[in-house]
């Protein structure tokens, strides 16, 4: 569904991105992690055409999307949940849902609340006033009130309550086993059985590739 072929960024002089190649097959979750700095927003950003100087290719279902706008981009399915969410922090809940629709879509807003059921009862209150794993919840029902067929997310749990951590776990497996596609930035422990690869990234290059039930398990010696 996905390849990214000899990728590269720059902001400015400084290199961020160096020449990196990946895969993600339909149906996948695959996690990208590494340390802060590693270059994984920048490859997520890179996906959805948002830095301003890159070289490589980028192919989406067998298309190159290399030179597409990013609304192009989300049109044709991809949809991308930053790590800073980029809310509407006055808005309430329900508009900030449906801001992405050009008219309300009911299913599509009952689907989200069946994933996460704790934003029900607070449809008419302000994002602002959510707690951060209440609006990581909300980016992500947001994301996919858009119907995007490969999903990006930029450390989904971080930072978060870990039994909202569990939650939102819980949701982005319930979306792979419906066949959405997801390449995930997280290096949080829970997602690493879910996963079907998990890709390092060091220095802006991809440096190792691990399948999710051979990895140590975390604190083990």
């Amino acid at each position: 569904m996905l390849e990214v072929r000899e990728l590269c960024v720059w902001y400015g002089q400084a290199q961020a991105l160096f020449e990196v190649s990946l895969d993600v097959q339909a149906g996948e979750m695959v996690l990208l992690q590494g340390l802060n700095g590693a270059g994984k927003s920048t490859l997520l950003r890179a996906i959805m055409g948002m830095n301003p100087y890159q070289k490589g290719v980028v192919c989406y279902e067998n298309n190159s999307i290399s030179d597409w706008p990013v609304h192009r981009r989300a049109q044709a399915g991809l949809g991308y949940v930053p790590e800073d969410r980029r809310l509407f922090p006055g808005l309430s809940v329900r508009d900030n849902l449906l801001l992405p629709l050009r008219r309300p879509d009911v299913p599509r807003l009952d689907r989200v609340l069946s994933l996460f059921p704790m934003l029900a009862p607070l449809l008419d209150r302000p994002a602002a006033q959510l707690s951060g794993g209440q609006q990581q919840m909300l980016a992500l029902g947001r994301a996919l009130m858009t119907a995007p067929r490969l999903l990006l997310l930029d450390e989904p749990c971080e930072g978060i309550a870990p039994v909202l951590v569990e939650t939102i776990t819980q949701a982005l497996c319930r979306l792979k086993a419906e066949g959405l596609t997801l390449l995930v930035a997280e290096h949080h422990e829970t997602l690493w059985r879910a996963a079907d690869r998990v890709l390092t990234l060091t220095a802006g290059q991809i440096s190792c590739l691990a399948v999710p039930h051979v990895l140590p398990t975390p604190g083990a010696p």
